[in-house]
């Protein structure tokens, strides 16, 4: 009779709020008023558990308002192995670009960052686990070659739980040394490379780019590494340390440079920018 009562009057207060003002998050599972977590960039106010953005997201709380230039948006997928499996790899890159109006996994372009103009790639993961085929790794060796020619700094924010996609075969493979070194050739003309890791970051895109920046940054308990822990830890039969691949863990190791939250990544970017980028020459006291 209790357990009754309780169910009416669960119901009675689910007619009274409208839906969508409520989320759980996923890391401390604390019920949270959705408005308060889009307002925290997305951010958990209980846990600072950082949720998935889409690109246009992150790009819209990283560059100046009206400052962002989209390029190479023309870069579609093919399908050169005719690749079939539960469904065909023609249809999931289709259906990926109606659900998140993407050409594919990537958005780049020129922007401001408080009025410093920069190359700015960023990977979504709603479109095939933000995985690098070949217009993935095609458009991060343009912005490296346009970074280069036009001495900008490149900032790429890379968030694959898929790693390189395997239904392009060795040409999605082929990515990881296009990319690094297109990358190591911004290098040698002494460019800015910074490297943003966010949850997760993993295998192919971490094995090439993503692991090469001049400075690299991560946002808080982010997932990064090649195979996931619980491969590792099935295959190498050890319990592995606690907060193993996490960004926490990194940071103490010295594989990453700095944990930045989610609200303060514009300003960083900022700072290290200013800090590792010369003066145009007109300005130099």
């Amino acid at each position: 009779m209790a357990f009754d009562g309780l169910r009416r009057f669960i119901s009675r207060r689910k007619k009274l709020m409208p839906d969508g003002l409520w989320m759980r998050c996923d890391d401390c599972s604390a019920t949270i008023y959705k408005r308060v977590v889009e307002e925290r960039y997305n951010v958990c106010p209980e846990c600072n558990y950082h949720f998935s953005m889409t690109a246009l997201q992150r790009l819209a709380i990283l560059v100046d308002d009206e400052t962002f230039v989209p390029m190479w948006t023309n870069l579609v997928s093919g399908d050169p192995l005719q690749f079939r499996a539960e469904s065909a790899y023609a249809d999931k890159v289709r259906e990926d670009q109606a659900r998140t109006g993407l050409k594919d996994a990537v958005v780049a372009g020129t922007g401001d960052i408080y009025g410093k103009p920069s190359v700015l790639v960023v990977t979504d993961s709603r479109f095939i686990m933000g995985s690098m085929g070949s217009v993935v790794g095609e458009t991060i060796a343009r912005a490296a070659e346009y970074a280069r020619d036009h001495r900008l700094p490149l900032i790429v924010v890379s968030g694959s739980g898929g790693g390189a996609r395997m239904y392009e075969g060795a040409l999605s493979l082929m990515q990881m040394a296009k990319t690094s070194a297109a990358i190591a050739r911004l290098h040698e003309a002494g460019g800015l490379f910074i490297s943003v890791l966010t949850n997760p970051t993993m295998a192919g895109v971490m094995a090439s780019f993503a692991s090469l920046g001049d400075v690299i940054i991560a946002e808080p308990k982010a997932l990064i590494g090649f195979t996931g822990p619980r491969v590792i830890k099935q295959t190498i039969k050890q319990e592995l340390p606690e907060g193993f691949q996490r960004s926490e863990f990194l940071l103490e190791h010295g594989f990453i440079d700095q944990i930045v939250p989610r609200p303060d990544l514009k300003d960083r970017l900022s700072q290290l920018i200013e800090a590792f980028t010369p003066a145009p020459a007109a300005n130099r006291h």
